[in-house]
């Protein structure tokens, strides 16, 4: 079979792979897309089920507008310049980073987010702690007995503007909409009781409908429904262009952008491989713990008794250091599984999901991460990411086995669809 190159994610950068195997690559959908000024425009323009932002802003007399941290995409800076003059014209307009548990971004991640605009707003701009109990308000109990604590800021505001992407999520069905506010500036308890729920089968990627995830952050809108919310919704393509955006009632803009989601990260994929190479691309690499959804995407297209190839730099390390700390007090996947059942840490989740997937098939990894900690992770490590596929093409023949590949290039991102 004559090679055939595929270039792989890492960090910034890719690595040409060649592949001498029957294989097929899995990659989000290609769409066309229109100048990314043009969309924002057409959407604050047409929105749905609202009035116009120029009115919202008007007849609000605090506005406080709730963004995503690094750790997404999300286009908020290009949205936040077509603001600027309403933003500019208002009184009391303050800013919240919707971290749910994760650190707050540093300066090169302040302008990442912001852009144009940082320099101007940066005193009005606050971050989400989720461990500062102070700072959270109790606002009842959803359907599945989580106890819901929001950043107070939310209710002293009244008036919302959400800025967010909508994508596959690995256990939360999708990215986006309600999900700036649970898990965003939850806190860190009511984020533990609902990431508890992403131990159930129900919680799968685009799964919204039965999934207890994604049910809470229903129940919390509903605790949310005196709030004046004005819901700005973007897709991306796998490149992070900007393919689509929705603006106006956070439900119906949520409702389409998944539709619209669907369209880009959906990807048909004809069977499953016993080996499966699923990369994180950049920024979703900044971390094992953020890097872990390719594994989960990548395990939809893998054969029980196969290899699964993550790569990621993880350029911060490991993040959240909970999961590891499971995973390397336990011996087996198998015995992961048992010490989640004698209780339930924020973290966990990540335990168990990398578990399951390691009681199924063998899970290697190509990072920066130094090696003993990939190993703690249960992941085999490596560095070179063609000597490690290369290995285990080597390795399924060994057993007797045809190799067949799938190889998710923007793995983070893309959903298989087995036909």
């Amino acid at each position: 079979m004559i090679p055939i190159k595929i270039q792989i994610p890492y960090g910034k950068q890719f690595v040409d792979l060649e592949v001498e195997i029957p294989h097929e690559v899995v990659a989000p959908n290609f769409v066309e897309v229109k100048t990314g000024s043009n969309i924002i425009d057409e959407a604050l323009n047409n929105p749905i089920g609202m009035g116009s932002l120029e009115d919202f802003a008007r007849s609000s007399e605090r506005i406080l507008i709730l963004v995503n941290d690094a750790t997404r995409p999300t286009p908020t800076a290009k949205v936040l310049l077509k603001l600027r003059d309403i933003l500019r014209s208002h009184d009391d307009v303050r800013f919240l980073v919707a971290t749910g548990a994760h650190r707050g971004p540093t300066e090169d991640e302040f302008g990442y987010i912001f852009g144009e605009i940082y320099d101007e707003f940066r005193d009005r701009i606050f971050v989400h702690d989720a461990r500062r109990d102070e700072d959270m308000e109790f606002l009842g109990v959803s359907g599945n007995g989580t106890k819901i604590y929001l950043n107070r800021m939310v209710n002293e505001s009244m008036n919302i503007i959400v800025i967010g992407s909508v994508e596959p999520h690995y256990f939360a069905g999708y990215t986006g909409g309600r999900k700036a506010f649970l898990p965003g500036v939850a806190s860190y308890r009511t984020i533990e009781m609902n990431h508890k729920h992403a131990l159930s089968d129900a919680a799968q990627p685009l799964a919204i409908k039965g999934n207890p995830v994604a049910e809470d952050m229903d129940d919390a809108m509903k605790l949310l429904k005196h709030l004046n919310i004005y819901s700005i919704q973007t897709v991306l393509t796998a490149d992070h262009g900007l393919y689509a955006m929705v603006a106006g009632d956070i439900f119906k803009s949520f409702d389409i952008a998944v539709e619209k989601a669907n369209e880009v990260f959906g990807a048909k994929c004809n069977r499953k491989g016993n080996i499966v190479l699923t990369a994180a691309p950049y920024p979703m690499d900044i971390d094992l713990y953020q890097s872990q959804k390719a594994l989960e995407n990548g395990k939809l297209a893998l054969e029980e008794g196969g290899i699964i190839i993550l790569v990621s730099k993880c350029r911060d390390g490991v993040g959240d250091g909970t999961f590891l700390n499971l995973l390397c007090s336990a011996n087996t996947c198998e015995d992961v599984m048992c010490r989640i059942d004698e209780g339930y840490k924020l973290g966990y989740h990540k335990a168990a999901k990398m578990a399951q997937i390691g009681v199924y098939a063998e899970m290697w990894a190509v990072s920066d991460l130094h090696n003993d900690t990939l190993r703690m992770a249960k992941l085999q490590p490596s560095k070179d990411i063609q000597k490690t596929f290369d290995r285990a093409v080597e390795k399924i023949k060994s057993q007797n086995k045809d190799p067949y590949a799938v190889i998710l290039p923007q793995g983070s991102l893309t959903v298989p669809l087995l036909k």
